[in-house]
């Protein structure tokens, strides 16, 4: 196990959609986002090994050059793409079916469905696989993909430095009053 690695898809713009459209509703605050480096640790704590973190971005004729440092400084490698279309997911979903050959675990940090075949695709029972997002916003076809960890940006990763106002089913032994008072 020790030559194996996981590999993280960060779609960015889709786990920042989901966020400011479905539970700020507005634009978030750069101190609403998730923190990137914290995604990277519990990746490689939950699968015990190394972790190469691809960060997807769309751009246009310049790069978000802050952002890409940044990246770099917490140990992603930024993937800048331009073109026609929805390049994210297009770079991702090459990005997994490549990935069918080789010895990798696979999380993938987004929410849509247009990643379900090749997600399926990887759970094969070879390697583990998880996605990563906002548990109620995750697409729900994922719930039914044999062997799919479904890991929760806020409550599992602790990603944010504060609480999000996200309405959720609680299980009864993790309900806190103290939190609606």
């Amino acid at each position: 196990m020790a030559d194996r690695t996981t590999y993280l898809l960060v779609d960015g713009e889709n786990i920042d959609a989901t966020l400011g459209n479905s539970i700020l509703g507005r634009r978030p605050r750069p101190d609403e986002r998730p923190r990137w480096d914290r995604l990277l640790e519990y990746t490689e704590r939950s699968f015990d090994q190394p972790v190469t973190g691809l960060f997807f971005l769309a751009v246009g004729s310049e790069l978000p050059a802050t952002f890409v440092q940044a990246l770099l400084a917490i140990g992603y490698r930024p993937v800048p793409l331009s073109g026609e279309g929805k390049v994210v997911d297009i770079a991702i979903q090459r990005t997994a079916e490549a990935l069918l050959d080789r010895q990798a675990d696979v999380v993938l940090a987004s929410h849509d469905g247009d990643f379900l075949p090749q997600v399926r695709a990887l759970c094969d029972g070879t390697r583990e696989v998880g996605v990563v997002g906002f548990g109620e916003f995750v697409n729900a076809a994922f719930r039914e993909v044999p062997g799919l960890r479904i890991v929760d940006l806020e409550y599992d990763v602790e990603a944010f430095n504060s609480r999000l106002p996200r309405v959720r089913v609680i299980p009864i032994d993790q309900f806190d009053p103290l939190d609606f008072l």
